[in-house]
């Protein structure tokens, strides 16, 4: 199967770079997998278009700031870092150990000294150079401080990188979910960032149950696929939890005939890996995945989701043409196109079922 099956021809007016004036408010594209039908509304319909007992499945991770600015120490020179993967528990000293991207990634070879300012100041040694232009850096606090709390106060937020302008302090709260709640991603699971509490109070009234799990984002979402053939891709590792109580909630939906419907690609690659473990049941407990979707794969728990609109010859493109059938999707998203739909993380969304 090749990577080019899976593109589209998508404007650049349609990639939104802002998000809606109001949350909730976004375009809801409703397909059917099993015809290919295809309707439209908005997202405040969502409650309608699910079933009483669907059981409605999101992740509570929280973005952090994870794109540092500051500049070399002593040159001077402008240094960007993004923090991609905490390696080791801070020690004794309050230091921690992060693979991270960073630019200019040709002049900060290992030994090289960066400073990031702000109310606080963070330390940083590139220790170690990895592949694709990854490091390995050890970061402290000048105050000697938890290096997350100085992260939170000069750090920014990680807009994806087809949103062409800086972070702004509006970010801080749209770039994140209503139940968001576990600190650890670099990147908002975004099918989520739809949610407002009179939707979630509307989906309650008509009989749609909710649990939260746990997924991680890391950078494997915006990670090109640099192969030709789908099979040949590798997806990075990202780490989840499930709590007891979700998965006896999902077990019970299953064992009832009830609907598991994913908020997202995140939460969908969390309930297919443990359940491909687990002969088609949901394990409590943390683990992690890097379980890569792509057409012919089996489906064991979802049956319904709701979700963003995609990269052109993305994984995550493919992982929704696993569920719904390639030219089902593709017919879904140039009726979206044709109809002016906004895309990407701070776009429009869509329900298959």
């Amino acid at each position: 199967m090749l990577v080019r099956e899976f593109d589209f021809d998508l404007p650049a007016e349609l990639i939104a770079q802002e998000p809606p004036a109001e949350r909730g408010t976004s375009r809801l594209l409703h397909l059917d997998r099993g015809t290919g039908a295809i309707a439209h509304h908005t997202v405040a319909d969502l409650p309608r278009l699910l079933r009483k007992g669907d059981l409605l499945v999101v992740n509570n991770t929280r973005v952090f700031p994870a794109r540092l600015l500051g500049r070399r120490d002593p040159s001077g020179g402008a240094v960007e870092c993004l923090l991609v993967t905490r390696l080791v528990p801070p020690d004794a000293a309050g230091a921690e150990l992060w693979e991270a991207l960073v630019h200019p990634g040709q002049k900060l070879k290992p030994g090289a000294r960066v400073v990031f300012g702000g109310p606080v100041t963070l330390h940083g040694e590139i220790l170690e150079r990895r592949f694709f232009g990854r490091r390995v850096v050890r970061l402290w606090a000048e105050d000697g401080g938890p290096v997350d709390r100085a992260v939170d106060a000069i750090g920014h937020i990680p807009l994806p990188p087809y949103i062409k302008r800086p972070d702004a302090a509006a970010d801080r709260d749209r770039y994140q979910t209503v139940f968001a709640q576990t600190r650890g991603s670099i990147a908002a699971p975004t099918a989520g960032l739809h949610f407002t509490p009179a939707i979630l109070e509307a989906l309650t009234a008509a009989g749609i149950q909710r649990v939260e799990i746990t997924l991680h984002v890391g950078y494997g979402t915006f990670q090109p696929i640099r192969v030709d053939e789908v099979e040949a891709h590798r997806m990075e590792t990202e780490h989840f939890e499930v709590s007891e109580a979700a998965a006896t909630a999902i077990n019970a939906a299953l064992d009832e005939g009830r609907r598991v419907v994913a908020v997202g690609t995140t939460t969908t690659r969390t309930l297919e890996s443990i359940g491909r473990a687990h002969g088609g049941r949901i394990e409590p407990g943390r683990g992690s995945t890097d379980l890569f979707i792509y057409p012919g794969f089996e489906f064991r728990i979802l049956g319904g989701l709701f979700t963003n609109f995609h990269l052109p010859q993305s994984s995550l493109l493919m992982l929704v043409s696993a569920f719904a059938g390639r030219d089902h999707v593709l017919n879904a998203y140039r009726e979206a196109v044709a109809h002016r739909y906004r895309f990407y993380s701070y776009g429009d969304a869509m329900l298959i079922g």
